[in-house]
C-alpha cells in the first residue's frame, strides 16, 4: 500500500490582503498590510510601524527553479513560485513532490508570533492573531485535507491564550504554534504555575504544541549572533541558519525538567525544524545531570527526563542523512517526524522523493510507514485516504 507521506513543517508566503480582507471596516486601516517603503515593500501596522520585510520568503522562483544564497531576501511576492502563497496551487506542488499533507506555519508573525509585540495596543495585537487563524481555517477547509495551518497564541496574555486554543478547537485547527519565551516581555517563564491554565487547555483539547525554531526574539536572536562580523553574507546566513536549527535543544530540555508532564499526561509537543541529530546526546546528558545535581533537593520528576522525551516530545528532520540512518533507534522511530521547509532556504525541493529514498533505504516498511506517514497522521489527527 502507498504512503501518504505528511510534510510536517512547511510556509505560507502571506498574501498581502490576508488582513485587510478580512477585518472589519474599523481595522482595516490599522492590521497589517503592505505598502511602499522607499524602495522596497514593508508590513506594516497601525498606521507606520514596521511589522516586517515584505519579502515573501521563498526561494522558489516563477519558473519553479530554486535558488541558492541570499538574493532570494530583495524578491517580492510576483518574484516567487505561485505555491509560495496560494495554497490551492500548493497542493499541486504536493503532488509533484509525492507528499499527501502539509503542516503550516507563518512568516510575517515571526516563528512564534513575537512580531505582533511591535503592536503597542492589545486590542489590535489580538486581532491580528484572531483574523490570521481565520484566515488560516479558511485555507485549511478549502483544500480538502491537504494543508493545515498551525494556530498562533497570544502569548503576552496568559488568558486570551487560554481562550485562543478553545477558539483553534472550535475552527477546526489541529495545533498550534507557540512563542518558546514569554519571558523575554518579563512574562513569567513556560514553566511557570501561572501557565499552567494553558497548558491544562492544550491537553484538554488534545492540541499540539509546536515550537518552531527562532519562536522568540530570544531565540531568534541566534540567528543574528552566531557568526563572527568577518564573515560574508553568505557564511552569516549558513551560521545563522545552523545555529538555529539546534537553540530548540534548550526549549525541549526546559520542558523536561519542568514537571509539566505529571501534570498533562496527554500533552504532545514538536520541536520544529530542529532536526534529529543532537536529540541522542541531548536526553543522555539530561538523565545524568538530573541524577548528579537536578533531583537533589528539588521537586521529584516520576520519570527520567527521556521516559518524559518518549511520552510527550517529537523532532522532526529533513535535509539530515547521518541521524535517520544511524540514530532512530536512539530517538525512537515513534518520535520522529519528516519535513521539507517548503519554500524556505534550507527545503528540500525539489528533491524530496529522492531524499527520503536515500536515508529510508536501510528502515523496515513499519518504521518508514511511522516516520513518513503514521506518526504525523495520530499527532495532528489527519484522515488518510482510504
Amino acid at each position: 500500500m502507498a504512503l501518504s507521506i505528511i510534510d510536517v513543517d512547511a510556509h505560507i508566503s502571506e498574501p498581502h490582503d490576508l488582513w485587510t480582507r478580512r477585518a472589519p471596516a474599523s481595522l482595516k486601516d490599522r492590521v497589517p498590510r503592505v505598502v511602499k517603503n522607499g524602495d522596497k515593500r514593508a508590513w506594516i501596522v497601525d498606521g507606520d510601524i514596521e511589522l516586517s520585510h515584505a519579502s515573501p520568503s521563498s526561494v522558489i522562483r516563477k519558473d519553479g527553479a530554486k535558488s541558492r544564497g541570499p538574493e532570494f531576501f530583495a524578491w517580492q511576492i510576483e518574484d516567487v513560485h505561485q505555491a509560495s502563497w496560494d495554497m490551492k496551487a500548493r497542493v499541486g506542488v504536493l503532488d509533484q513532490l509525492g507528499l499527501y499533507a502539509q503542516i503550516l506555519y507563518p512568516n510575517v508573525a515571526g516563528f512564534g508570533s513575537q512580531n505582533f509585540m511591535k503592536v503597542k495596543d492589545d486590542a489590535l495585537r489580538l486581532a491580528c492573531a484572531r483574523i490570521y487563524n481565520e484566515a488560516m481555517a479558511e485555507i485549511q477547509a478549502s483544500c480538502s485535507g491537504r494543508i493545515f495551518p498551525m494556530a498562533l497564541m497570544p502569548w503576552w496574555n496568559i488568558a486570551q491564550c487560554v481562550e485562543e486554543v478553545g477558539r483553534a478547537k472550535s475552527l477546526g485547527m489541529k495545533g498550534i504554534v507557540m512563542c518558546s519565551d514569554p519571558d523575554s516581555i518579563g512574562l513569567p517563564d513556560l514553566g511557570s504555575p501561572e501557565w499552567l491554565p494553558f497548558w491544562e487547555a492544550c491537553d484538554d483539547a488534545e492540541l499540539p504544541v509546536n515550537f518552531h525554531i527562532g519562536a522568540s526574539e530570544t531565540s531568534f536572536n541566534m540567528f543574528g549572533r552566531a557568526s563572527w562580523p568577518s564573515m560574508g553574507q553568505r557564511r552569516r546566513l549558513a551560521l545563522g541558519s545552523s545555529a538555529l536549527f539546534i537553540e530548540n535543544s534548550r526549549v525541549i530540555s526546559n520542558l523536561l525538567y519542568s514537571g509539566l508532564f505529571d501534570r498533562c499526561k496527554k500533552l504532545k509537543i514538536v520541536s520544529v525544524e530542529s532536526g534529529i541529530g543532537w536529540i541522542p546526546f541531548v536526553l543522555e546528558s539530561l538523565d545524568y545531570e538530573w541524577s548528579e545535581t537536578g533531583s537533589n533537593g528539588e521537586q521529584a520528576l516520576e520519570m527520567k527526563p527521556s521516559d518524559y522525551f518518549k511520552r510527550h516530545i517529537y523532532g522532526c528532520f529533513w535535509f539530515e542523512k547521518t541521524a535517520p540512518t544511524k540514530l532512530i533507534d536512539q530517538v525512537g522511530e515513534d518520535n520522529v517526524l519528516f519535513e521539507t521547509d517548503f519554500p524556505h532556504p534550507t527545503c528540500l525541493y525539489p528533491d524530496v522523493q529522492q531524499h527520503i529514498a536515500e536515508i529510508s533505504a536501510g528502515w523496515s516498511e513499519t518504521r518508514k510507514r511511522k516516520i513518513l506517514q503514521d506518526n504525523a497522521a495520530a499527532l495532528y489527527k489527519i484522515a488518510l485516504p482510504s
